[in-house]
């Protein structure tokens, strides 16, 4: 049997934003550090992704020690410090959850609205604010920062692979947004998985990840079109929602490393 391993490793630093591969990085109590630690709002507070501006999908946001750097096509890129907290707060709302964020500033502000084209903030979460997760599907204390619902989301090489050859050409890893790929299991092993182990951190696969139209974007040019959402829905439709990879709620902080052996424990 082929070892189970981690072989990617990503992070969103903006949500909807594109991210980052790391070779390794730490985690903290709500995941990835800086995973999706910031937001684009509009004037009223309501979180803005992809799923209304597509464009979204060509904005970059890297990390590079204490600085954020964001770069879009037409655009400068804007260098953005992240080592000083801001005192000041703003209520922001993110599906069914109003939390407490800080502002990052004019600059960005600015910034973004001109690559956007419309009026928006970009705010950060505030580093005293719990979000909790659903305690329908996690422990009270059990938190996670701007990301959907959970604080992981797993997919595997496989399950990729197997979707792309239903659809007739390659489709990115991008499409999803996993934090976690895992190679060398079969094509929706993780459908069976509910406990693992990924080096030192365990996990628990909470939820079926249900996909929007956002897996619809291409991420190299910011179009959207059918696929995957036309052939996943074919197999892998479920109440009414189709599902492709996994929510995940984690126990323990520490670092994951590129080449860590994943350990199914139940």
């Amino acid at each position: 049997m082929t070892a189970l391993a981690l072989a990617q490793l990503n992070l969103f630093p903006v949500k909807s934003m594109r991210g980052m591969s790391v070779p390794r990085w730490q985690v903290g109590p709500r995941g990835l550090l800086h995973d999706r630690e910031l937001m684009v709002v509009d004037p009223a507070g309501r979180f803005v992704t992809q799923r209304e501006e597509a464009a979204m999908t060509l904005v970059s946001a890297q990390l590079a020690g204490d600085r954020l750097l964001l770069r879009a096509p037409g655009a400068a890129p804007l260098d953005l410090p992240l080592a000083a907290r801001s005192a000041e707060r703003v209520r922001v709302s993110i599906w069914n959850d109003e939390v407490a964020a800080e502002p990052v500033g004019a600059e960005a502000d600015a910034w973004l609205s001109r690559v956007l084209a419309r009026p928006v903030r970009l705010v950060r979460l505030a580093a005293d604010e719990l979000r909790q997760v659903d305690l329908r599907f996690a422990r009270a204390g059990d938190q996670v920062g701007f990301a959907d619902g959970f604080s992981f989301l797993l997919l595997g090489e496989a399950s990729l692979a197997d979707l792309s050859t239903r659809v007739g050409r390659p489709l990115a890893m991008a499409r999803f947004r996993p934090n976690l790929v895992v190679a060398g299991a079969r094509p929706y092993a993780e459908d069976g998985w509910r406990r693992l182990r990924i080096g030192v951190i365990e996990l628990e696969l909470v939820k079926p990840c249900a996909r929007c139209a956002i897996t619809t974007i291409d991420p190299d040019t910011g179009e959207a079109g059918l696929e995957p959402l036309r052939t996943l829905a074919t197999y892998r439709r479920t109440a009414g929602k189709v599902h492709f990879g996994w929510n995940l709620v984690h126990r323990g902080t520490g670092t994951l490393q590129v080449g860590d052996p994943v350990e199914i424990l139940s």
